[in-house]
């Protein structure tokens, strides 16, 4: 059995050196085979190239010198007579087993012993040639030995001997069969880690068995295989000795510095007491302080560098100041606060004509305490008002003044639109309307008299009318030919467009 010898080492072994706790080996590779039969019979021979040569093995260690391992391989060959191939086939072999291993120094040897099957190539005295094969169950003993050489490289040596304990031909039949195998391969390291290693695997192998039928008849074969594989190790943690115990050396001590901080109202210069103060020295925030009754914050050990302080007091807007602490020195530094503003908000007033929506520029607007007036699209602008109400008059010629009242808001623009109606006193009404049959309401030309404003007025084709006077109160006379007349009463105002329709009543016929 080629692969009973499973030597896991990435690297030259030392005693000392921490095992491999389990591994396996994995091998593709090539075989070349020859063989006779060596009775009297037909010239049979077999001899091939097996470009497929397969075969893995796992080992595991249960401590520093004992373990166990199994494995499988494939072979496979062809049968010929003379220079024709008369057939092939395939071969398999399997084994388990405990196992041991010795360091001595660098060099590392293991033993085995165990149980092996195998397939052996059987070929009978017959005229037909046939591939046939028979089993033999056999105890292994094995042995291997492994050497460091230069480069991290290592030589591994091997050899395996089976002891028969049943042989059966291919029909069946009792049979004798002996033989061994011999190796040998090169090691070389791929990658390691603390607990697993990856090593190529350079074999050759050169296998020899003969089998003896009850006839007498003998087979022989050679084999010599020539391999790569790949061995993966999971290893036990290294075990270091604890260095022994040296006392940690001092720190070393850090360039420390003081503060002095003066904390003062901007305008008045009155002390800032019971001020909120957070430092920050060399990157590093440092717990919050409170001014004293003098408005001094005082620190006698910071890192020095860069330092930052903030200040925080109720009514006043949070301030900074920077400075920069050196190693044994002090750095002063005032801070001067400014009290937080009030608060305002803003009005916007849109002045518009009451009658047409039309804006009215130059409006005179009083906000409160404050005088505008309008721009060109009617509107004006008041800031910074104290919150709550105010009152806004809007006053302009040829229009009536009106007062409006607003709500401001801090923080916020308020928005208020005022109607200015026009000022009519003084200005003549108007007074318009059509005079009709009360009969069929045809027009009517009719004379319309109106005595206290001195107005006659006629009315045209379609029996309408128009005429303008004073804010009053008037009896008005209408009369027509073939009509009966009408006085009526109406009150105008100044200004005033009034509609005034006439039914007159035709007189009656004699």
């Amino acid at each position: 059995m080629p692969f009973l010898l499973v030597l896991l080492c990435p690297r030259p072994v030392l005693a000392e050196e921490v095992l491999e706790r389990a591994s396996l080996r994995l091998r593709y590779g090539v075989a070349l085979r020859s063989g006779e039969q060596a009775d009297v019979g037909p010239g049979l021979t077999y001899d091939g190239f097996t470009p497929n040569d397969l075969g893995a093995v796992g080992t595991f260690w249960v401590g520093s010198w004992l373990g166990a391992w199994a494995g499988v391989q494939r072979e496979g060959f062809d049968l010929k007579e003379g220079a024709t191939r008369i057939t092939g086939g395939s071969l398999l072999r399997a084994s388990a087993g405990p196992r041991t291993r010795l360091l001595l120094g660098p060099v590392r040897a293991e033993l085995g012993a165990g149980y092996g099957y195998a397939q052996l190539p059987v070929f009978g005295a017959s005229s037909t040639p046939v591939f046939a094969y028979g089993v033999r169950h056999a105890a292994l003993v094995s042995a291997s030995l492994r050497v460091p050489v230069f480069s991290r490289l290592a030589l591994e040596a091997r050899g395996e001997v089976p002891v028969s304990l049943s042989v059966k031909d291919a029909a069946g039949a009792k049979a004798e069969a002996k033989g061994f195998a011999v190796g040998g391969a090169v090691l070389v390291p791929l990658t390691a880690g603390a607990r697993w290693a990856g090593t190529l695997v350079l074999d050759f192998q050169h296998v020899q068995d003969t089998v003896t039928l009850a006839d007498g008849a003998v087979s022989e074969q050679r084999m010599r295989r020539v391999g790569a594989a790949l061995e993966l190790a999971w290893k036990d943690a290294p075990q270091v000795a604890p260095a022994p115990y040296e006392p940690p050396p001092p720190p070393p001590r850090a360039p420390v510095g003081g503060v002095s901080l003066s904390l003062v109202d901007a305008q008045t210069g009155a002390p800032l007491s019971g001020a909120r103060v957070v430092l920050v020295a060399n990157g590093v925030e440092q717990a919050p302080l409170e001014a004293d009754a003098r408005g001094v914050v005082e620190v006698a050990e910071l890192a020095a560098g860069p330092l930052s302080a903030r200040v925080e007091a109720p009514g006043y807007v949070p301030t900074e100041a920077q400075g920069v602490v050196e190693d044994g020195g002090r750095v002063s530094l005032a801070v001067r606060a400014r009290k937080v503003p009030p608060a305002t908000g803003g009005l916007k007033v849109t002045v518009v004509n009451a009658s047409n929506g039309v804006p009215l520029p130059g409006v005179r607007l009083s906000v409160g305490a404050v005088q505008v007036r309008t721009d060109l699209m009617g509107q004006a602008w008041v800031k910074e008002l104290t919150p709550g109400p105010v009152a806004v008059l809007a006053t302009s010629p040829g229009y009536r003044d009106a007062e409006e009242a607003a709500i401001v808001v801090a923080g916020q623009d308020t928005a208020l639109s005022v109607p200015l109606a026009l000022d009519r006193k003084g200005m003549p009404a108007t007074l318009t309307g059509q005079v009709r049959s009360a009969r069929g309401g045809r027009p009517v030309a009719a004379t319309l008299l109106i005595p206290q404003a001195k107005v006659k007025a006629k009315t045209d084709a379609n029996g309408a009318f128009t005429f303008r006077v004073k804010g009053g109160t008037y009896r008005i006379t209408i009369s027509a030919r073939g009509f009966l007349s009408q006085s009526k009463r109406v009150t105008l105002k100044d200004g005033e467009q009034a509609i005034f329709n006439v039914d007159l009543f035709p007189r009656q016929k004699r």
